[in-house]
């Protein structure tokens, strides 16, 4: 059901959900702390919204992965062309089709409430990070105000950002360390360390 409802959706994401404010998009992307050559896994990667933003950061050695369960989603992404290495997957965060220690961040920007076990895509997440990377859970809006806008959405009324003792629960089973959890009313950043 969620990958048909992000399927319906993808033709008027942009206009009706994304986020529009680059400037708040911008301010996350600097929180990432990216460098250039990263090899990066983009989870819920939809319409490519923040594509462009990582892509600024890795620069022409660096690579995305964009993973999205929803093939329309990534269609969309694919149509803008952008300038950079990324590669397109049609594919589920819990289970993702790679070897061990490959990524040098994972991110997953306005995704992570839809994850429909959030322990196991975690694990996976884990798995597929190099030693000493991080993951990084952002979203532009609150904990609050996301929960809010989903529970009012039939096909996600149950995708939610459990509380932060929760998250840091399922971290800290996954493997992660240094977990920071951030939410203000701008914003909710959640970052994590594979350690080496």
């Amino acid at each position: 059901m969620l990958r048909e409802y992000f399927n319906q959706m993808a033709s008027i994401w942009d206009e009706t959900i994304a986020e529009k404010d680059i400037t708040k998009m911008e301010r996350m992307a600097e929180r990432l702390n990216l460098k250039p050559g990263f090899i990066v896994l983009d989870v819920g990667t939809g319409t490519g919204v923040f594509l462009p933003l990582i892509l600024e950061r890795i620069g022409n050695k660096g690579r995305i992965v964009a993973l999205d369960i929803a093939e329309e989603m990534l269609t969309r992404a694919q149509s803008k062309c952008f300038a950079g290495n990324i590669d397109y997957l049609c594919a589920d965060v819990m289970d993702i089709p790679f070897d061990n220690e490959i990524f040098d961040t994972v991110v997953c920007y306005s995704s992570f409430p839809h994850f429909r076990d959030k322990r196991k895509a975690l694990a996976e997440v884990h798995r597929t990070l190099k030693n000493g990377s991080r993951l990084s859970i952002c979203h532009t809006k609150s904990r609050t105000e996301i929960n809010n806008i989903h529970s009012q959405i039939e096909a996600v009324c149950n995708d939610t950002i459990p509380d932060t003792d929760e998250v840091t629960t399922m971290l800290s089973a996954a493997g992660f360390t240094e977990i920071l959890v951030s939410d203000s009313s701008a914003s909710y950043f959640v970052n994590a360390l594979k350690p080496k």
